[in-house]
């Protein structure tokens, strides 16, 4: 994974030892190593994908057509999440099937949607959207809170 290591600056610079790809090997901190990981998550296709594999392995083209996004937009955006080792990409022939890496990612869109219901709860336009869209959260039944007013 890419959040493990610091990358140099332009001129190459660093404290810690660089390998040949530039690449400073020095560890960094746990917590910056988190902040790298969700701004890696920090795009709205990327998490879309993410909520669509919880149902299992996917044809790129399938993703296309729950998407509808540009492929090349597409493209992009799966290869950060394959990079990062969030998913893996299986060829069959001309197909690409796209699958979650760990049953841990599940999990975590499970727990950001719980999440958001509770923070989102004086906000009815997202909140019916978060508790109508059909997520792959076939194993949690929990209801929204009642809305309250909404928070400051």
């Amino acid at each position: 994974m890419r959040f493990l290591s610091r990358k140099t600056g332009r001129d190459g610079g660093s404290a810690g030892e660089t390998g040949r790809s530039g690449v400073d090997t020095t560890p960094v901190p746990l917590y910056q190593a988190k902040a790298e990981f969700f701004r890696m998550l920090g795009h709205p296709v990327r998490i879309r994908v993410l909520e669509l594999l919880q149902a299992g392995p996917m044809p790129v083209r399938d993703l296309l057509a729950a998407i509808e996004i540009e492929p090349s937009s597409l493209s992009q955006q799966l290869a950060v999440l394959r990079r990062s080792g969030i998913v893996t990409a299986t060829r069959g022939g001309s197909t690409v099937v796209y699958a979650l890496a760990g049953g841990d990612v599940g999990d975590l869109m499970r727990a950001a949607r719980r999440i958001l219901t509770e923070l989102l709860a004086g906000r009815q336009d997202l909140l019916a959207e978060l508790t109508d869209t059909p997520a792959a959260d076939t194993r949690t039944t929990e209801t929204p809170a009642p809305a309250t007013a909404a928070r400051a």
